[in-house]
């Protein structure tokens, strides 16, 4: 999967198979903050799910909680906009996908 094909798969009822980062990322993107959290949460050993973790405590205003789960993730705290952050983080998951 390509970050166009991941964009397009955001207008289907239900999500394709995908990594948990990148399906969390995927909940997401469709307004489904709380799936989103919950299937990152159940992974939290995962760095990408630990960083995607991360950027859904920033959107959500918790900036203590976003830290803890930066840092969990070996990871600075993103400071530029969260659309960015977002895209950035699909990218990282596209990448780190099995082929």
């Amino acid at each position: 999967m390509d970050f166009e094909a991941f964009r397009a798969s955001l207008e289907r009822e239900a999500p394709p198979a995908l990594a948990p980062a990148l399906l969390g990322l995927w909940h997401d993107a469709r307004g489904a903050w709380h799936l989103a959290h919950e299937t990152v949460q159940a992974h939290e050993d995962d760095a990408d799910c630990a960083l995607v973790h991360a950027y859904l405590h920033r959107k959500e205003g918790d900036l203590a909680n976003a830290r803890y789960w930066y840092r969990r993730a070996g990871a600075v705290p993103f400071a530029g906009a969260l659309a960015v952050e977002a895209e950035a983080l699909v990218r990282r998951c596209i990448a780190r996908e099995p082929s």
